[in-house]
Formats: C-alpha cells, sequence, structure tokens
C-alpha cells in the first residue's frame, strides 16, 4: 500500500470527526477498496469505534440484497423485514463504522436507485455511525450530507509509489529503463501496476513488455474476478447504467488519442457523436474519462488499450 498517504490522512481525519459521511470514488483498480481497509485499521479509528463492519457489496444487486448482507455483517437472524432491525440495532448500539464496499452494484440501477438511497439515508440519520462507501466513477448517491470537504476522486499514483509498489512485488533487481516503460503502460493505475509486477516476477520484464506489444491488457487479464484480471475490472464500467451509446463513441476516439481532446476541439468538432458534451459527462462520471491540469479530456493508458481492442473508433 503506497502513495496513499494523503488520501488516508483525509479520511482518517474525517472519521475522527463526529458523524462521518465519505464516499471514496475513482475508476476501476484505483485502489478505493486498499484505502477503505487501510482506514478501517488506522490505530485513531480503531480507538473511536470498537464496532467495525466491512459489507463487500459486488454481489448485493438489489436493496433487499444490500440489507440482507448489512445484516449477516452484523449478527442478526436474517429473516422477516431487516432493515428496520438494522437501523433499531444501530441505533441502541455504541459508535459505529460501516464501510459499504463497491456500492455501486446496487445503486447503479434506476429502477431501485431511490429505495438503495433511502437505505443510505436511515443509516446516516443515525449521528453515532460513521459511513464510507466506495464507488467505481465520480459520483456521489443522493440523499445523504456528504462530510465536506469531499475526498476528490482518488487519481493515478505518482511515479515514485507506482516504482514502489513494483519493487514491493517483483523485486529490485530489475533494469530501470525496461521498469519505467512496463509502468508507463501501466498509467500508474494501482490494479495494473500490482498485474504486471506479478507477470514479471514469472516472466521477467523484457518477455512482459515482448507480450504486451501482442496482447495488450490481456497479459493482465488472466484472473477470474476484477481484482486479478484489468479486462474485467475496466469492462465493469462499460455496464455502468450511465454509460450510453453515444459516450461509448467517444471513449474508441479517445483511446487512439493520448493526449486527449481539449473543450474547444470537442465545442467545435464535426464528430458524428450526438449530444457530445452528454457523452463527455457519462465518462467522467463513470471515470472511463477525466479532464486533466490542462483541461483535456482524455483516458488512461490501460483504458484506451483495452478499447482499443474491443471498441476500435469508426471511420
Amino acid at each position: 500500500f503506497h502513495g496513499r498517504d494523503r488520501e488516508l490522512s483525509e479520511v482518517v481525519t474525517t472519521l475522527k470527526s463526529d458523524s462521518a459521511r465519505v464516499a471514496i470514488l475513482g475508476a476501476g483498480g484505483m485502489g478505493k477498496t486498499s484505502l477503505s481497509i487501510a482506514a478501517l485499521h488506522d490505530p485513531d479509528v480503531a480507538k473511536k469505534f470498537n464496532n467495525r463492519y466491512f459489507v463487500p457489496c459486488q454481489s448485493n444487486a438489489t436493496r433487499s440484497d444490500l440489507v440482507l448482507s448489512i445484516a449477516s455483517h452484523l449478527g442478526l437472524v436474517t429473516e422477516g423485514n431487516l432493515l428496520p432491525k438494522v437501523i433499531r440495532h444501530l441505533m441502541d448500539g455504541p459508535p459505529v463504522l460501516m464501510i459499504l464496499d463497491n456500492f455501486e452494484t446496487p445503486w447503479e440501477p434506476m429502477s431501485s436507485r431511490a429505495a438503495v438511497e433511502e437505505v443510505l439515508s436511515l443509516l446516516t440519520d443515525i449521528p453515532h455511525l460513521a459511513l464510507v462507501i466506495t464507488m467505481r466513477g465520480a459520483e456521489r448517491p443522493g440523499q445523504v450530507k456528504w462530510t465536506r470537504p469531499f475526498l476528490q476522486p482518488i487519481e493515478p499514483l505518482e511515479d515514485g509509489a507506482a516504482l514502489q509498489t513494483f519493487h514491493a512485488i517483483a523485486g529490485e533487481d530489475h533494469e530501470e529503463s525496461l521498469v519505467r516503460e512496463l509502468l508507463n503502460l501501466s498509467g500508474n493505475l494501482p490494479l495494473a501496476v500490482d498485474l504486471i509486477a506479478n507477470v514479471v516476477v514469472y516472466e521477467g520484464c523484457m518477455t512482459t513488455l515482448d507480450r504486451w506489444q501482442t496482447e495488450s491488457t490481456r497479459v493482465v487479464s488472466d484472473g477470474y474476478d476484477k481484482r486479478s484480471s484489468l479486462d474485467i475490472s475496466i469492462t465493469l464500467s462499460f455496464s455502468s447504467a450511465r454509460m450510453t451509446r453515444e459516450a461509448q463513441a467517444l471513449l474508441s476516439l479517445l483511446s487512439i488519442l493520448p493526449n486527449g481532446l481539449s473543450n474547444a476541439e470537442l465545442v467545435h468538432s464535426t464528430l458524428p457523436i450526438a449530444d457530445i458534451h452528454s457523452a463527455q459527462t457519462a465518462l467522467i462520471r463513470t471515470a472511463l474519462a477525466q479532464v486533466g491540469p490542462t483541461n483535456r479530456l482524455s483516458a488512461l493508458m490501460p483504458i484506451r488499450e483495452h478499447v482499443r481492442g474491443i471498441y476500435p473508433p469508426q471511420q
């Protein structure tokens, strides 16, 4: 766990305040779960909250699934109308920290979003409950008064932290120029750095680079879930209800533009993309693209590589 000292400090400081409500946002593979777990085990946080619960939500497709999962982690009998039981149990208990990981799964479907947000609202009505959610994208759920200042969406690692992460997994006995080239391909996305380093352990830097030239992100996509496969992690973001056909077309274009597009280029473009600004908004909301310090819309290297392979831009 390297390069997240600032973000961890912000989360911990917020959790030490009263009635903290924190949303950890960012692209898939950015390390949101790792950050939340680091905060969960921080000594100051542990001192304040004897009762701390980490609730994975990636399998919770509905409001009922979400409530059932929370009740199970609280050790409640999972029968009958569970939500009042959950709220009563938490209301009558001591200070508690609850982390809802991968909250985008129950929140994404528009058909159930209001009901899922109602669960959050009821949880955050409990003054001695601190709530942290992790979510793909850059959009916070409604019906919650999130603690200000907001934690900004998590960004790629700084170069030094990416190198530390690589060395921690693959060791330091590698030619520096090859390591730098591999890290450039990773876009400093923590998941990509982790997976590339694990491939290097067995195949070395040169072989890994050679494979990337022909296999692209498939080199680090042999795993069976989003934490062990870069392609699966990126594909999950494509399944977001916030994605549109126009957003997909714009992302396809960005896949061949390392420097992205400026706002002026978007405004004056003759691209056959209806409502290009809505497409831009959809990509930002799902964190598949971002507007950087130079005010250009762009996508990270691993995302560009993946998209170019499955959704190449049309003529």
